[in-house]
Order: structure tokens, then sequence, then C-alpha cells
């Protein structure tokens, strides 16, 4: 595997990556020259280096270093393919990525770039090979789901060892075949956007349809029009 360069190894020493309360995002401390945050999540943060801007590293907070050695083990036994990143190395607290470039799903519906069909059927043959090999493909959300050139790259393999459906996904894609061409190429307000976020999180995950939850977010945008 491909070396971190002594310029990034040094950058990414200088950091630290704290946990917060109730699973919120993690803070960063620490001389982070040289180096750009370019996502941050719940048990990580990801950076690129100004030396090696090919590359992502993923570096974990202390309590969370057994979540890379998870996503560690699910890239091994996935192996390389064109809709998951590669893994290049693994630290003692960070994997070495490459980087994917493009905006997230939940960009393009705040930006109003189009999504097309292609997208989804990309995901769902994904969703089939990570069955395929044995793993469980959980998590895929707005946000795990990268839009480059018209295709899917699916990002944060983390949840794939745990057992059943958190139905994200299908939801994502009923909310798509359904409802997009109401929306598609049309920006979406950031603070629905949030509004969305926060009730489906706290709302209950074993349900078989979205349009009551679909109708509560119509009742939302006729009120605050």
């Amino acid at each position: 595997m491909s070396k971190v360069s002594d310029g990034a190894q040094n950058a990414l020493a200088g950091i630290e990556i704290t946990s917060s309360r109730n699973n919120g995002p993690v803070q960063i401390s620490g001389n982070t020259e040289g180096l750009q945050c370019i996502g941050i999540g719940t048990d990580a943060a990801v950076f690129r280096h100004i030396n090696t801007p090919s590359f992502a590293y993923k570096v974990y907070a202390k309590d969370k270093v057994y979540k890379k050695d998870i996503e560690h083990y699910v890239y091994q036994v996935l192996g390389e393919t064109e809709t998951l990143p590669k893994l290049y190395e693994t630290g003692d607290r960070y994997l070495k990525l490459g980087y994917e470039a493009g905006p997230t799903l939940y960009d393009c519906l705040v930006q109003g770039i189009h999504i097309p069909g292609q997208v989804i059927l990309d995901v769902e043959n994904t969703r089939s090979y990570i069955r395929e090999c044995g793993l469980n493909p959980r998590d895929i959300h707005l946000k795990n789901i990268l839009l480059q050139d018209g295709r899917a790259k699916v990002l944060d393999v983390s949840e794939y060892v745990m057992p059943g459906n958190d139905f994200r996904w299908e939801h994502l894609k009923k909310a798509y075949e359904c409802y997009y061409h109401f929306i598609d190429g049309k920006p979406v307000p950031y603070w629905l956007m949030e509004t969305i976020r926060k009730w489906y999180n706290h709302s209950p995950k074993d349900f078989d349809t979205i349009d009551e939850f679909m109708k509560k977010i119509a009742n939302l945008t006729m009120f605050k029009r």
C-alpha cells in the first residue's frame, strides 16, 4: 500500500479529533496547517493534504478508533470496485483513501443539480455487490452518495458489518421514483432539507411507505409559502 507522505504524516500528527455527546459531529483541534477538512462525521473527520491532493485521510476520534479497524476489514472484503472508494493504507488512527470529488446528493438537492436515474441504478447494483460479498449495505443516504459525471460513488462503509435493514435507501429510492420529478432542477431550501433530515431521523424506520411522511413535508412547505 502507498505510504503517507512525510508532510501529510506530520500534519495528521498535529491534530486531535474528539467525539461529541449525543452522537454529534466530532470536534477538531490542533494545527491544521496544510490540511483541508472535507468532511465531518460522528466518528471521524476527513482531510486532504496540500502535498497529496489525490488522497483523503479519514482520522478517527480516540474513542472511535475501533471503527477504523471495522472499515479496514470491510474494504478488504469488498476489494476494488468502481462505485466505492479505494483504500490505500491504514494507520494507527486513520484510513488513507482515494479522494472522491463531486457533490453529494444532499448538495444536489440544495443546489438544484439534476440527479439522473443512473445514480439510482448504480447504488442498487452496488448494494447487490455488497451482499454478494457477505456484508450488509446499511447507512446509504443523501450525504453518503456522490454524483460523479452522472454516476454514483457510495461513501462510508462503516455499518456494513451491522445486522438489519435501516430502510434509508429504500425510502430514498421511492422518494426519487415518486416525488423527485416535482423538484428536479429546483433548489430545495437548506432549512427544509435540515427539517426533513431531523424529522426522518426521529421517525419509525420500520414503516413500509413514506407517503405519510411526504404529506407532512408538503404541509410544511405550503405553510411556509
